[in-house]
């Protein structure tokens, strides 16, 4: 997570990520805008709004270059609007992809198998087929969406839910929806090569391009899961193994629950974390409650949004230590 103050200039380098960025998500906390999501295969200049169904969109003044140590932006209020403060989260692939034939499907892949994170891009063929996602592991979570048409934002978290899950959409509010051959992700569960898509054209539109971030857990880093909720201000503990740096939790039970992201730089730390939405274009908030420890995370509220019910997380730690990647460490 690296946070900044916009200046509203043309050519603004935005420095201190630790890594050069294959795909970043801004969101301005202090005003009601949609997020922001830039990645390496796509290209500088094209962006996805997870608050939003629009297909791609080219923001000439987006994000204009990927650096070694963090971005460039232009002058664009969804990145750098003046005096406008802003939270960019950061994952590294492996810059602009090469060619995968795992699936039915071919894939252009960006993985970094030791995070456990890679970007899919594809062009879909409204048959279920498959898709290679060069991990080598099977990935607890999928995030597809459709570059050419205005579609929903599909994520397929059975794994995180240890395989009874089912799909929910990152930028709605509702309860699991299941899987099939018509949906977006058919009952066939990922494998450490490829992962399902069905018909549904916002996973397998004939002749769309789509994109789909795919994360994989490990041991020490990241963490995909579900708890439930215990309904009171001695919340519930989810243990991680290590310091979260960001999480993302959603309720899976009921509709009308947002997807929570909170991380350990904003405004507010333990227990006043303040939040934002993916699904929703507000502006931060400060009313959950949560603790960010050193071996996981704990709610330290009754909200539903958060402890009320049987929710799904995603967790990372800081950074990777060492070549296995087995520690992270927080800054």
């Amino acid at each position: 997570t690296l946070l900044y103050a916009g200046n509203d200039a043309t050519g603004r380098a935005i420095s201190g990520v630790g890594f050069q960025p294959d795909f970043v998500w801004f969101k301005d906390r202090s005003n009601t805008i949609n997020h922001a999501l830039y990645d390496a295969i796509r290209g500088t200049t094209k962006f996805l709004e997870s608050s939003a169904t629009s297909p791609e969109q080219t923001q000439t003044q987006g994000l204009t270059a990927f650096s070694s140590d963090g971005f460039t932006l232009g002058s664009n209020g969804s990145v750098n609007g003046n005096n406008n403060n802003y939270t960019s989260w950061n994952w590294k692939a492996n810059g602009s992809g090469s060619a995968n034939t795992d699936g039915t499907i071919s894939s252009t892949v960006s993985a970094n198998t030791t995070s456990g994170f890679s970007i899919v891009k594809y062009t879909g063929n409204a048959t279920v087929s498959t898709i290679g996602h060069g991990l080598g592991v099977a990935p607890k979570m999928i995030i597809t969406k459709n570059l050419d048409r205005a579609e929903a934002w599909p994520v397929d978290c059975r794994e995180a839910d240890n395989g009874a899950g089912g799909i929910l959409y990152l930028n709605e509010t509702g309860s699991l929806g299941a899987y099939g051959n018509t949906s977006p992700y058919p009952s066939t569960a990922p494998t450490s090569t490829v992962y399902s898509v069905g018909t549904a054209g916002n996973t397998n539109y004939s002749g769309s391009n789509m994109i789909a971030y795919c994360f994989a857990e490990k041991t020490g880093y990241s963490k995909f899961g579900s708890y439930v909720g215990n309904g009171n201000a001695d919340g519930v503990f989810v243990y991680l193994g290590f310091k979260p740096s960001f999480v993302m939790t959603k309720c899976t039970s009921a509709s009308g629950q947002s997807w929570h992201m909170q991380d350990n730089k904003r405004d507010g730390f333990n227990y006043d974390n303040k939040r934002l939405f993916a699904e929703s274009s507000s502006s931060e908030s400060g009313t959950t409650r949560m603790d960010l420890l050193s071996n996981g995370f704990k709610y330290r509220d009754g909200d539903g949004q958060g402890n009320g019910s049987t929710y799904i997380y995603m967790a990372f730690g800081q950074s990777l230590v060492g070549s296995n990647g087995v520690t992270a460490k927080a800054r």
